[in-house]
C-alpha cells in the first residue's frame, strides 16, 4: 500500500489534518488542502498545482475528492496510529489480552512484563477481525449523541443563569416592597403622635430598622450563596462541555481514518482497538457505560455515635468530591459526615426526618426533609467546609418530600405519588410523572449523568421505572430479587444501582432500565434491609446503608 502522501498535525495536538498539496509544501507555500491524487507520482495536488501538473504529465491519471476512498493512507495517519499514546518515541507492536491494551516495547517492560497474554500485533490480525465497517456506523451514532449532549449542556448554562437573574430580581423586588411597607407604617404611626407616644414610636421605628437590616443581610447572604452555586455548576458543566469537544474531535478524526485505511490488516486492528477505546470513553460521558461491577471484597463500618437516641436507619448516602461520605440517619433525625476511613467526624441535627440527599456543588448538598405529623416538607441546603456541616437556605414545599436529585441546576423531587421538577430556588416547573394508584408509587428518584433519563422506585409495587427527560415512561423493571426496592443510585458513568429492602439485595441494572446485569450483594454478604446505595469513584467502592448501625462497603472493579 502506498503511504507517501502527506498531511499535517496541529502543533501540540494529536489531530491529523486533511491531505495537503505536496507541490505547495515543496515550495514552502502556505499549506493548501489537496484536491487531487496522482497515482503515478503518488503525490497530492491542489486545484492550481494539478493544472500545471496536467500540462507536464498529460498521460498521468489522478483521482479527485469524489473518490477519496481510493486515496492511499497518508504517512502521518500511519505514524499517528502506530505511535504509542504513552511513549511517543515508540511504536505499537503488541497487545496485552489481560488488560486489553495496545503496547509498545517500553509499555511491556514497564507494566506488562508479568502478563502472560502479550501477543505481537502481526499474530492477531487473522484471529481478531477489525470490524471497521461496524465501527464506522457506531462512530457516526456516538458523534451525533456527543454533539446533542454538548448543545444540551450549553442550553443548561443559559437556563441556569437566566433563572438566577429572575430569582435575584424577584428577591430584590420583595425586599423593596417590604421596605416601602415599613416606611409607610412609620409614616402613618407618626401622624398625631404627641407626649408619651413619642418614645414608643422611636422604639417601634428602631425595631423596624433592625428588621429591615436583618432582612437585607439575609437576602444578600442568599443571593451570594446562589451566585456561588451558579458559578460552581457553570464551571462543572463547562468542564463537561470541554470533554465533549475533545471527544468529538477524537471521534471525528477516527471516523475519517477508518474510511482511508484500506486493507492493511495491522493498521486496521490498531485503529479498531484505539477506536473502541475512544467510543467507550464517549459512552461513559454519555452515561451509557455497560461495564458491570465485579465485587472484590467487603467491609463493615459502624456509624453510630454516643448521642444517637435510637438504632441508625441510613436512608441515603452521598459521596462528596473529596471522598468524604455524608449519610442520612432517618431514625435519629440527623446527617453524619464520615471521613475516608468511614469514621464519623461531624454531624448536624434537624427536627424532621432526613429522607434523601443530592450533591449540588463540590461543597453543597440538598437534603430532603419530611415530617407528615407536622405537615412539614422542606429542602434544606447544607455546606460542608473543612469537615464541618453548616445549615444554609431552606425551601418549603407544599407536598411530601421523599426524595431529591439534581442535574445542572434543576431539582427533581418525589412526593410519594408524583415526581416534580423545580428550579434550584424553589419554583415548581412541572409535574413530570404521577401514579396515585397506591401509596409510595414514586418513592425515590435518580437522574442519569446527562439528564436525559430519570429513574424512580415504586416501593409497594416492586418496580423500577425509567422515564425520559419529559417524564414519558420508557421502561419498567421488576424482579423477584428486588422485593420492596428502596435504595437507588446512578454512577457518573450511568450504571444503575438499586437495592431491595425485603430481599436483602443490591442489583446492577442496565442504563436502559430493562434488565439486570448483576447481583452485587445478598444476605450472605451480611446485607440486612438495605435502604440506600451509592458508588464512590475515589475508592472504587459501593457503599450500602441499612436499617442498623453498620454500613457495608464493597470494593469493586
Amino acid at each position: 500500500m502506498a503511504t507517501s502522501s502527506q498531511s499535517s498535525i496541529e502543533p501540540g495536538s494529536n489531530e491529523v489534518k486533511d491531505y495537503i498539496c505536496n507541490a505547495c509544501e515543496d515550495q514552502n507555500y502556505v499549506e493548501t488542502s489537496a484536491d487531487f491524487y496522482c497515482k503515478q507520482c503518488e503525490r497530492f495536488y491542489c486545484g492550481n498545482c494539478i493544472h500545471l501538473h496536467g500540462k507536464l504529465f498529460a498521460k498521468h491519471k489522478y483521482i479527485g475528492r469524489v473518490d477519496i476512498d481510493k486515496w492511499p493512507v497518508s504517512k502521518k495517519v500511519v505514524d499517528f496510529l502506530q505511535t504509542c499514546d504513552v511513549h511517543k518515541d515508540h511504536k505499537i507492536d503488541q497487545f496485552c489480552n489481560l488488560h486489553k491494551q495496545l503496547c509498545c516495547p517500553q509499555c511491556v517492560s514497564d507494566q506488562h512484563s508479568q502478563c502472560r497474554e502479550v501477543t505481537q500485533i502481526s499474530e492477531l490480525t487473522n484471529s481478531q477481525p477489525s470490524g471497521l465497517k461496524g465501527l464506522s456506523v457506531e462512530l457516526e451514532t456516538v458523534l451525533g449523541e456527543i454533539k446533542t449532549l454538548q448543545i444540551s449542556q450549553e442550553a443548561s448554562i443559559q437556563s441556569l443563569q437566566g433563572t438566577y437573574k429572575k430569582h435575584g430580581a424577584l428577591m430584590m423586588e420583595q425586599m423593596r416592597g417590604n421596605l416601602n411597607t415599613y416606611i409607610d407604617k412609620c409614616g402613618n404611626n407618626s401622624v398625631g403622635t404627641s407626649g408619651g407616644n413619642e418614645q414608643y414610636l422611636k422604639e417601634e421605628m428602631c425595631r423596624n430598622v433592625v428588621s429591615i437590616l436583618n432582612e437585607f443581610d439575609i437576602t444578600a447572604k442568599e443571593l451570594n450563596e446562589m451566585k456561588d452555586e451558579v458559578i460552581s455548576i457553570k464551571g462543572s458543566v463547562t468542564s463537561s462541555i470541554h470533554k465533549c469537544t475533545s471527544l468529538h474531535n477524537d471521534l471525528s478524526q477516527f471516523h475519517e481514518i477508518v474510511q482511508k485505511i484500506g486493507d492493511n490488516k495491522e493498521l486496521c486492528l490498531i485503529a479498531s482497538i484505539k477506536c473502541k477505546h475512544i467510543i467507550q470513553q464517549a459512552l461513559t460521558l454519555l452515561g451509557k457505560s455497560g461495564k458491570v461491577f465485579n465485587v472484590q471484597s467487603n467491609a463493615k463500618h459502624n456509624v453510630r455515635i454516643p448521642s444517637d437516641s435510637g438504632v441508625c436507619w441510613i436512608t441515603d448516602i452521598c459521596v462528596l468530591t473529596d471522598g468524604q461520605v455524608l449519610v442520612a440517619d432517618w431514625e435519629n433525625k440527623r446527617f453524619k459526615l464520615l471521613n475516608q476511613q468511614y469514621q464519623v467526624v461531624s454531624h448536624c441535627d434537624v427536627t424532621e426526618y432526613v429522607r434523601d440527599m443530592c450533591q449540588i456543588t463540590r461543597s453543597e448538598v440538598a437534603v430532603a426533609l419530611d415530617k407528615n405529623a407536622s405537615n412539614t416538607h422542606n429542602v434544606q441546603f447544607i455546606t460542608v467546609t473543612q469537615s464541618q456541616l453548616t445549615l444554609g437556605r431552606k425551601l418549603e414545599l407544599q407536598h411530601e418530600c421523599t426524595s431529591i436529585a439534581c442535574h445542572q441546576g434543576e431539582l427533581f423531587i418525589c412526593s410519594g405519588t408524583a415526581l416534580f421538577k423545580y428550579t434550584l430556588y424553589g419554583k415548581q416547573l412541572c409535574r413530570l410523572y404521577e401514579d396515585k394508584s397506591s401509596d409510595d408509587t414514586v418513592e425515590k428518584c435518580a437522574v442519569s449523568p446527562t439528564g436525559d433519563r430519570l429513574y424512580i422506585i415504586s416501593y409497594w409495587k416492586n418496580k423500577l421505572h425509567t422515564l425520559a427527560r419529559d417524564g414519558t415512561l420508557l421502561a419498567t423493571y421488576t424482579d423477584p430479587a428486588l422485593s420492596w426496592p428502596h435504595g437507588l443510585h446512578v454512577t457518573p458513568a450511568g450504571q444503575v444501582l438499586v437495592c431491595g429492602d425485603w430481599s436483602h439485595t443490591v442489583l446492577q441494572v442496565g442504563w436502559e432500565g430493562e434488565s439486570k446485569l448483576a447481583t452485587l450483594a445478598t444476605q450472605k454478604d451480611g446485607m440486612r434491609y438495605p435502604w440506600s446505595v451509592c458508588y464512590s469513584s475515589s475508592s472504587s467502592s459501593i457503599i450500602v446503608g441499612q436499617q442498623g448501625d453498620n454500613i457495608l462497603v464493597f470494593r469493586v472493579e
